[in-house]
């Protein structure tokens, strides 16, 4: 991962006019600077074809909803911070009724067949007869329109509802989540004619037809840019070839949304699957400890035939276009999804700690357990919070990048703390039991930590994101003016050095005076208890104080900070924790009770790791306390039966 930070160069020599990755080369600020820092050639082409890749999806959005004008990088680089973009949209999308009883459906269809113990088939996958029914239910065409059979429920609708289903089977959730958001259903909805949709989404609504998205091969995963699959056009077909590789929800007779090249240009086919493999498609099976409850396999393609009417065809771009865009719904999708399986988890937990007794007490009467119970109520709730918030940023038109990056990242993260260091430790040897929720799942557990990117490697791409802007304003013009003089080494004691740079360096000491001298103003907020107001105001202070920070990291490493990746990591991370504490707090000011306690308590415990600090007995005292109210009359959404039961019970 790189950023685009550093000076530019003119090329040593003029690359091939016929390679498709040139135009995507060209005028890439990141490409360009690794060139500067000695990068090979391949490294750099790839890189700007990400990088290009990136802003044709930007040229997608209204100028208004672009990066540059997204809440966190007005909040980083802005003078004020949009509290009122942090918190719950002013106009919310409405709900739609069809989808209301869709979503009350698909909920009793899954408990019913998990009370009944028929929700998986002979292979421990979810059962083709569950599939079927949820299809009649409206299940799967939550995300389509009416007109094409679906009920067309706003995003911010069908997210908390894949934190309900979660609470009940977190691999239903997760189906729903790759069928809607990264499956054949978005890239048709953004990016299909209306002949393709009119012929394609009535079966995705149905379920007639299920689908997955075929992105990621042996060796291109993280790397988009190392794709290996071709088509090729023969008559009314293009002719598909390759092998992809983890691919979830994938069966004979589904629809997949394909990346590949086409004239080494990457694009997205929409493949109909067989009812039956053959010998131009077949599956690769191998061991898979996560999604054991769902199909995930490699698929290879021999001269495999696609319609040439499935091709989508973005009218800026090319497939990378279309696997960037998708991504952002599946990121907040994991984090929803994370909210409900915690509270798989807390449902789990409350039973065990009532029941184990030690010492003579129940083990719900422990201190560290309270700790861990009101630990994890805060998790929780800040993943509704950031599943709220982005899921209303994306439905008022938002690109959203960089918040829902932070919603995958966080809510994986938390999730994977959960299982471990609440859950587990909780449950202690019982955990590893045959039978037993942690032991059976754990590898589901930590799987969205690598699902839609890595959490490092992603936010190396939000560090890009945010800086993007200021790298093209204040450093691009440095390097133009060395390229444009020859300079390589620049040197201020000489004349002509200084005089060459005088435009942009003063350009650039007029907006860092700028910083220096500037108060962050309070944010605007409405009307909040003030324990939360504290953290929003702290939350808003430290994102308006990041701006020289990240500026400075910037001036420092300029050439090498492309391979300055544990510290590009760590910044990233701060200013992420910093958004989280600041929409949190607005999303607890809203509720009441248990929630806006644990909502105080994660804001707290979030604030002292952005500070280094050890945790006061102020905390510890709260965050207990809450854990023993939640032990006694419950949280909402969770449970107060054991998903799994107690196991190996002792006599008492």
């Amino acid at each position: 991962m790189v950023t685009s930070t550093v000076p530019v160069t003119p090329h040593d020599h003029e690359p091939d006019s016929k390679d498709p990755l040139h135009k995507r080369q060209q005028n890439s600020f990141a490409a360009e600077a690794l060139k500067l820092g000695g990068k090979a050639e391949e490294e750099i082409r790839r890189t700007g074809a990400l990088d290009t890749a990136d802003d044709d999806v930007e040229a997608m959005f209204a100028a208004r909803y672009q990066t540059i004008n997204s809440p966190i990088h007005l909040a980083v680089w802005g003078k004020k911070v949009p509290a009122d973009l942090f918190g719950f949209p002013k106009s919310p999308a409405i709900p739609s009724e069809m989808a209301s009883l869709a979503i009350r459906r698909s909920l009793n269809v899954v408990k019913r067949h998990h009370e009944n113990k028929t929700i998986f088939d002979s292979q421990r996958k979810i059962s083709t007869q569950v599939m079927d029914e949820l299809g009649h239910a409206g299940y799967w065409g939550l995300l389509i329109g009416p007109e094409y059979g679906g009920s067309g429920a706003p995003f911010s609708q069908f997210a908390p509802m894949l934190t309900q289903m979660a609470t009940v089977d977190p691999t239903v959730a997760g189906l729903g989540s790759v069928h809607g958001c990264i499956g054949a259903v978005d890239p048709l909805l953004a990016f299909g004619n209306a002949e393709q949709k009119a012929r394609l989404l009535p079966k995705l609504a149905s379920g007639e037809r299920l689908s997955a998205f075929a992105l990621t091969e042996p060796c291109a995963g993280s790397d988009l840019t190392a794709l290996r699959t071709t088509a090729v056009r023969n008559g009314d077909d293009y002719v598909l070839n390759g092998e992809k590789l983890f691919i979830t929800n994938v069966l004979p007779g589904r629809m997949i949304g394909v990346v590949c090249l086409i004239d080494d240009v990457p694009a997205v086919l929409i493949a109909e699957l067989p009812p039956q493999e053959d010998e131009t498609f077949q599956l690769k099976r191998y061991g898979l400890y996560a999604l054991q409850h769902a199909h995930n396999y490699g698929i290879v393609f021999k001269n495999f035939r696609v319609p040439a009417s499935n091709r989508l065809v973005p009218e800026d771009g090319d497939g990378l276009t279309i696997a960037y865009h998708g991504l952002n719904r599946g990121r907040v999708a994991l984090c929803a999804g994370a909210a409900g399986t915690m509270r798989l988890m807390m449902s789990d937990m409350l039973p065990w700690a009532r029941f184990r007794r030690t010492y003579g007490a129940a083990i719900e009467s422990r201190e560290l357990v309270r700790r861990r119970v009101g630990h994890l109520a805060g998790l929780i709730v800040a993943c509704d919070a950031l599943t709220e918030w982005c899921a209303g940023l994306l439905d008022q038109g938002y690109r959203g990048e960089m918040e829902c990056v932070i919603a995958k990242i966080f809510g994986s993260e938390a999730q994977k703390e959960a299982a471990i260091e609440l859950h587990m430790k909780t449950h202690g040897g019982r955990s590893f039991l045959s039978g037993h929720l942690f032991g059976d799942n754990i590898h589901d557990f930590l799987a969205p930590c690598i699902y839609e990117g890595e959490g490092e490697v992603l936010g190396m791409s939000f560090f890009k994101s945010l800086v993007k802007h200021h790298g093209r304003t204040y450093f691009e013009p440095i390097g133009k003016a060395l390229a444009a003089h020859q300079i390589k080494n620049p040197n201020m004691a000489n004349p002509a050095h200084a005089w060459a740079l005088r435009k942009p360096l003063w350009d650039y000491s007029k907006w860092w005076m700028a910083q220096k001298l500037h108060r962050s103003a309070k944010p605007e907020l409405p009307s909040m208890p003030a324990e939360l107001r504290q953290h929003a105001e702290f939350a808003a202070d430290f994102l308006q104080r990041s701006s020289m920070e990240l500026s400075s990291a910037m001036r420092k490493h300029q050439l090498k900070l492309a391979d300055r990746q544990c510290r590009m990591a760590e910044l990233s991370a701060r200013v992420q924790t910093a958004v989280v504490i600041l929409c949190t707090s607005l999303y607890g000011a809203r509720q009441e009770n248990s929630v806006r306690l644990a909502a105080e308590g994660i804001c707290t415990a979030l604030t002292d790791r952005l500070l280094g600090r050890r945790p006061k007995d102020r905390y510890y005292s709260k965050v207990t306390k809450l854990g023993a109210t939640i032990s006694e009359i419950g949280f909402p959404g969770v449970s107060t039966t054991s998903p799994t039961g107690i196991l190996m019970k002792y006599a008492q």
